[in-house]
């Protein structure tokens, strides 16, 4: 018998003077011990089986993304935020939302951006680091899209103690870069991309109305280009947009097979 017995209350009626009771016994022992003495009933006895200590629950995962303009970066977060269900934050969107809600802040970074630089640390931190807190991105997992950008803001958010599981940098030559972005237009009533080359649009109408984002010319990309490549974990971008999901699953799947087995060696 396994287990833990507790002996709760024998209920003797009868015994024979030369019959004994043991509490150390297995299976087999106690069997020929009520069969050598039929005149003894059965003790009651109480079988604790002590429960296994649960694991935690493995803590959700947190991933940075980053690329130039027009390196696929927005499709393959969809892909990513469907197949592990993290939640998508992309620092572009709380920029413009701050600039459409008219604030001094949003006031500020308009202006950098329009003049293709990037927008100052101790505006952008504090958007971003306010997100990241909330409930739904801590308990599901986030994808941080387009943000740190220098090391001076992955510092910063650093010391707020967001570090993430895996930095992808989405890799394509300038060359494609550069051809991608300046054929790219937006559709200002539908917010769909097009491009003129790869992906036109479907009527005259919509060609009519599409316009060019001030940070997509030739020019902007290229100074894009040095600081979105000093990064690593590095994934090549100029292949079908297929092909590049399968590299980031797969350095994904691995990072989580590593934790499981050895947490401590994602540790820095």
């Amino acid at each position: 018998m396994a287990g833990c017995v507790n002996y709760i209350s024998p209920h003797v009626t009868r015994c024979s003077p030369r019959a004994s009771l043991s509490l150390s016994f297995s299976g087999d022992s106690v069997h020929s011990l009520f069969r050598r003495s039929p005149s003894i009933t059965a003790p009651r006895f109480q079988v604790v089986v002590a429960a296994e200590k649960a694991e935690p629950p493995p803590s959700p995962l947190k991933i940075m993304i980053s690329g130039a303009p027009a390196s696929g970066k927005g499709t393959q977060c969809e892909l990513i935020t469907q197949k592990y269900g993290l939640v998508h934050i992309s620092a572009g969107d709380l920029l413009r939302a701050e600039i459409a809600s008219g604030s001094e802040n949003g006031r500020l970074a308009k202006e950098h951006m329009e003049k293709g630089q990037l927008v100052p640390n101790e505006i952008v931190v504090m958007m971003v680091k306010d997100r990241l807190s909330q409930t739904d991105a801590e308990q599901n997992g986030w994808l941080l899209d387009g943000y740190p950008r220098s090391s001076s803001q992955a510092t910063a958010l650093q010391g707020f103690g967001f570090h993430p599981d895996l930095f992808i940098v989405l890799e394509v030559p300038e060359d494609i870069l550069v051809e991608r972005v300046v054929g790219r237009r937006l559709d200002p009533v539908t917010g769909k991309i097009y491009h003129l080359k790869y992906s036109p649009p479907e009527t005259e109408e919509i060609a009519a109305r599409l316009t060019q984002r001030f940070d997509d010319t030739e020019e902007k990309a290229s100074q894009y280009l040095y600081i979105c490549f000093c990064f690593s974990r590095k994934i090549k971008g100029n292949r079908p947009k297929e092909e590049v999901f399968t590299q980031i699953d797969t350095a994904l799947s691995e990072m989580l097979q590593q934790r499981n087995t050895d947490p401590s060696s994602l540790l820095s």
